[in-house]
């Protein structure tokens, strides 16, 4: 069949336009956090379930008393090895309070669509990109991860050039974590490590980054073996002998086998070749949340930073303080997505048993996993 010059014309635009729609989904839609079909399934969700619509529009009242609040960055996050009273630590505290608005406001965009939500993450997140200079400090930088979900989930509203300014941004934050690493130090695979490949590999996945994919996950299964160990126990918990450190190291790896998971990578069933694994290590937690032990924190802390927020009058970290089974809420309700018998733990901890979303981040996994 022989088209004329016409149809030939209209059919390269639709050719074009198709192209570019498929670059568009890929570039703007859920590297990290959600699919555009599990944001379907999110926005469907809240609609049928009345606890998720409870938890979401909790979440988009928050959204809206903050649609016109102007972003307040830091040049640099200063809160690791600090007192709570340390002003620059004060001062940090102060401007991290953007990361839960941008939370809720890219949560509202992915459950809405509205450009109202988009439009105040976007503004925030370029100021941060504008202001902020990396400083290679995995506990400090560790608190941008809801800037880097919100960024996932907001995309669509940066144009090409502030898409280019975010990502430059970003790719900093990488090569800085990266150089800072000192290979003959416990920061080299402590809870610092965690903390680190989690920031790099969730800027690998939103980027698209092939080589910092690759150092995070090649990093993940190499901590799995230094850190954790093959009775469930980790080594902060035996340096700190504090179960609020053992969280800290589970945490970012949960974070990191998520977004991992997202992209095709099973990291959560890793085992390492001295038996370590992941999910053992969250195993590990589970009779000091259910109520079958207790663990008075800090005891025999081999940190003398611990000795000092002590002494500081800072009570989370009195020494031979009860462990709190609810600071362990994050790390189950994060298990929970890769393996659903944790589920009822964070249903106990968020004082919601029987609940079928106790978080909205049991919420987040249900779209998930359909």
């Amino acid at each position: 069949m022989i088209m004329n010059g016409g149809v030939r014309v209209v059919w390269r635009w639709f050719f074009l336009l198709a192209v570019i729609f498929v670059c568009v989904r890929n570039v703007v839609f859920g590297a990290i956090c959600l699919t555009a079909d599990q944001r379907d399934r999110l926005a469907v969700l809240v609609r049928a379930e009345p606890e998720a619509e409870k938890l979401f529009n909790k979440l988009r009242r928050e959204a809206d008393s903050c649609l016109n609040d102007p972003a307040r960055p830091v040049s640099t996050i200063q809160t690791a090895g600090r007192l709570n009273a340390d002003p620059d630590k004060e001062k940090s505290r102060a401007s991290i309070a953007d990361m839960r608005k941008l939370s809720v406001l890219g949560i509202s965009y992915a459950v809405t669509t509205n450009q109202v939500y988009s439009v105040a993450a976007k503004r925030t997140i370029l100021a941060w990109a504008r202001a902020y200079r990396p400083s290679g400090q995995p506990v400090d930088e560790t608190k941008l991860e809801p800037l880097f979900v919100a960024y996932d989930l907001t995309r669509s509203a940066f144009s090409a050039e502030e898409r280019a300014t975010t990502d430059g941004w970003l790719r900093s934050i990488a090569r800085e974590e990266l150089a800072a690493v000192r290979a003959d130090s416990d920061t080299a695979f402590n809870n610092w490590n965690s903390h680190r490949l989690k920031i790099i590999g969730l800027i690998g996945y939103l980027l698209d980054d092939r080589p910092l994919i690759t150092h995070a996950v090649e990093g993940f299964r190499k901590q799995i073996e230094r850190n954790l160990r093959p009775d469930g126990s980790s080594f902060d918990f035996h340096e700190r002998d504090a179960l609020h450190y053992h969280c800290y190291d589970l945490e970012p790896l949960l974070t990191l086998a998520g977004a991992a998971r997202q992209n095709g990578v099973n990291l959560y069933d890793y085992v390492a070749p001295n038996g370590a694994c992941l999910s053992k290590s969250v195993r590990f937690l589970v009779p000091f949340c259910n109520g079958s032990k207790t663990h008075a924190e800090w005891v025999n802390s081999k940190v003398a930073f611990d000795r000092t927020r002590a002494e500081a009058g800072e009570e989370k970290f009195e020494v031979g303080v009860a462990f709190d089974p609810r600071s362990a809420l994050r790390v189950f309700e994060l298990a929970s997505s890769f393996d659903g018998h944790f589920k009822s733990l964070a249903c106990q901890l968020a004082n919601k048993s029987g609940a079928k979303y106790p978080t909205w981040q049991t919420v987040i996994n249900d779209a998930c996993q359909r």
